[in-house]
This record gives C-alpha cells, sequence and structure tokens, in this order.
C-alpha cells in the first residue's frame, strides 16, 4: 500500500467518535458531581470573615448579657479622627445604641505575638476581631472584657 492510498481510505472511512479521556475515570466509571450542589461559593474575602466573626462574638455576647440585646453592632472601615492614644479599634455610641467596630484598625494595626494581624494565622485573627468587639461591649457596660464571658459568677 502506497502513502497516497492510505490518505484516500483515512477520507473515506467515517470517524467514529470516542468519549473524551477525562469524561471517564479510570475504570470506566464517569467522574463524580460536586459534593455541595448547587456549588456554594466558600467564605473567601476578608471582609465577609470579618463580619461572620463579629457576627458570631456579638451574637454570643447577646445571648449572655441581656443588656446587649438592644445594642447594634456595626462595621465601618476607619474611623474619622484619631483618639487620646492612637486610632481606636471601636467606637461606643450610647445615644444611637451601637457599637461600632473600625475593620481596618483591627486588621491592620492590631498585633498577635509581636506580628501584625496579616502575618498570622486564621485562629489568631479571629481572636484579635472577638478581643475587639468584646472590648467595645466591656465599655459599653463599664466592665472588663475578660469579664464577659458566660459564667454562673455574672
Amino acid at each position: 500500500m502506497k502513502w497516497w492510498d492510505r490518505a484516500r481510505r483515512d477520507e473515506q472511512v467515517p470517524k467514529v467518535s470516542r468519549p473524551s479521556p477525562n469524561r471517564h475515570g479510570r475504570h470506566g466509571r464517569a467522574g463524580r458531581s460536586a459534593l455541595t450542589k448547587p456549588p456554594i461559593p466558600a467564605i473567601g474575602s476578608r471582609y465577609d470573615r470579618f463580619e461572620m466573626t463579629v457576627g458570631a462574638a456579638s451574637s454570643f455576647l447577646r445571648g449572655a448579657w441581656p443588656d446587649l440585646k438592644d445594642i447594634r453592632f456595626e462595621i465601618a472601615s476607619m474611623p474619622l479622627h484619631e483618639g487620646e492614644s492612637g486610632t481606636p479599634r471601636w467606637l461606643v455610641d450610647r445615644d444611637n445604641n451601637r457599637i461600632l467596630i473600625y475593620r481596618v484598625p483591627v486588621e491592620r494595626l492590631s498585633k498577635a505575638h509581636g506580628l501584625p494581624m496579616h502575618r498570622t494565622d486564621v485562629h489568631h485573627q479571629r481572636i484579635l476581631i472577638e478581643s475587639a468587639v468584646f472590648g467595645g461591649a466591656a465599655e459599653f457596660l463599664g466592665r472588663e472584657p475578660w469579664e464577659l464571658g458566660a459564667d454562673d459568677m455574672h
């Protein structure tokens, strides 16, 4: 068979459609479907994690302290003015019944073990955010932050 006969024969034979190699797994079965349906996006941004942590800490505090039930915990990016001892992490607004947590100072200026927060792990980030929420609630209640834990003594 000459090379020109081979080319003519390939044109005459209809091509059989074969499944793509990544459609089937190693044993000929189809691949598995996604674990969650429909796909749910993961919490990925710093703001989402910050908001979730503030929400969890504030709901804990509202359950433990009846005085905080009507207080709103809100998130703002930056304070408008510097405080006496530097950039504040929160603002207690008793007239409007709210505690304002400033996200950027808590994320960027707070330190965990001497390192800025963005260089530490997720656990330490959560601790720093919760400490700002507890600090604001403690200032609102006129107590120290470590007194706000749920115990039988308050």
